[in-house]
């Protein structure tokens, strides 16, 4: 997991200005596991950055995404979701309690499929629905 000074310069690297909140909001979703919407990454922080809006978190993790410093998945109806982690890899999300895991994926993009070989695949999303582990027990 990257340190706090690393992510800030990422977001240096990637041409953002690091403010307060913008590193705060890249850390939230970086660390988290549960691949959280803009909503849950706004009430988790307003209390501690008083002045964040709901709108400064969609505008952030929207610029975030254009760069690809974080990967917006789809795997739920409802809401769209965001992914600190956008090393190649697949999302599983359990019918049942809803959570979503992380699947890694062997090879790259090429590789999953047959006749990609001529192309230069640069995104895919890759998401399996069913029931968890912890569910079926």
């Amino acid at each position: 997991m990257l340190t706090r000074p690393e992510l800030k310069k990422k977001l240096v690297d990637a041409g953002v200005r690091p403010s307060v909140q913008r590193l705060a909001i890249f850390e939230y979703v970086h660390r988290s596991t549960a691949h959280p919407t803009a909503e849950v990454v706004y009430e988790s922080l307003r209390d501690e950055l008083g002045s964040l809006s709901l709108t400064t978190v969609y505008n952030t993790l929207k610029l975030y995404a254009e760069l690809g410093l974080v990967t917006p998945i789809q795997i739920d109806d409802n809401f769209q979701r965001f992914d600190g982690n956008t090393n190649i890899h697949a999302h599983f999300r359990c019918n049942n309690c809803g959570e979503i895991f992380d699947l890694p994926i062997k090879g790259d993009y090429n590789a999953w499929f047959d006749g990609a070989e001529g192309m230069q695949v640069t995104d895919a999303q890759l998401y399996l629905r069913g029931v968890c582990e912890k569910c079926l027990q």
